[in-house]
């Protein structure tokens, strides 16, 4: 009997080590659809030369209300990277008087901004590589996920890409989010950072102002490299990004203006 229950113990021991391994081990991807309604006072239009704003005569009334974008997150060895689709800046020219049709041509950002996620320690690193001159210069700065505030769980379940999920309803930005996650896969994660459950991965969420769903989830092998920072990236503070991403946007829309009369708003 005691042989047996050594045995049993050390089969325990060793299961649970697999396990504990093969958690940390995880790795993948999972694939979103995002709708975000367009924030009007965000939008950027020039017209020949004149900032035009919304509710002037002259603001075009065939700005889409929202646009929709795929995002991918991967993740492995207790690290994440997000990356967004689309993002280019979108110009305008008009041609033969106010009455003829854009001319609609898409342009390289000039900038590219990248999100990784420490996800066992719940910290996220913004990476912001500004191009310029054929040369580019990376800066990073890093800030907590705080823990999530006001969640109510609910009885409610169903299936998304495969996953139980649990709905939970939260207050935000003077809305109330539903929120859908899943305890089934071993890290905690959310496509809105504010948004992240104390253990679990947000696999759909929904405002009047954004949606995000999972369409997929697939567990695969990602190199470890590939959702790591560079550590080459210059250290800087939240208040300083905001400034040279938005010094960067400022000085390429100039470039634009400079060079002709034109609408630019921007994705």
């Amino acid at each position: 009997m005691k042989n047996a229950a050594k045995n049993l113990m050390r089969s325990f021991a060793v299961g649970l080590l697999a396990a504990t391994a093969a958690v940390a081990q995880t790795s993948g991807r999972i694939s979103y659809e995002a709708t975000l309604r367009t924030d009007l006072s965000k939008v950027q239009l020039v017209i020949n030369g004149q900032t035009v704003k919304p509710g002037s005569p002259d603001f075009p009334t065939d700005i889409p209300e929202s646009r929709s974008f795929g995002m991918t997150l991967l993740f492995a060895d207790g690290y994440a990277k997000e990356q967004r689709e689309g993002g280019a800046m979108v110009m305008r020219t008009v041609e033969g008087g106010s009455g003829a049709a854009p001319q609609v041509t898409s342009l390289a950002r000039p900038i590219e901004e990248t999100l990784f996620l420490d996800l066992a320690n719940r910290s996220s690193t913004t990476v912001l590589t500004v191009k310029q001159d054929n040369a580019a210069t990376a800066y990073r700065t890093d800030a907590p996920i705080a823990p999530p505030a006001n969640w109510t769980v609910t009885g409610q379940t169903k299936k998304i890409a495969g996953y139980t999920c649990r709905k939970a309803t939260v207050p935000y930005k003077k809305e109330t989010y539903t929120v859908w996650f899943t305890t089934d896969l071993p890290f905690t994660y959310s496509p809105v950072r504010d948004l992240t459950p104390e253990r679990g991965v947000v696999l759909a969420l929904e405002s009047e102002q954004e949606q995000f769903r999972a369409t997929k989830v697939t567990l695969q092998a990602v190199p470890a490299a590939e959702v790591q920072p560079s550590t080459a990236a210059q250290k800087v503070t939240a208040a300083e990004l905001k400034d040279v991403r938005e010094k960067a946007l400022a000085d390429f829309r100039q470039k634009l203006v400079e060079g002709a009369g034109l609408r630019l708003n921007r994705n």
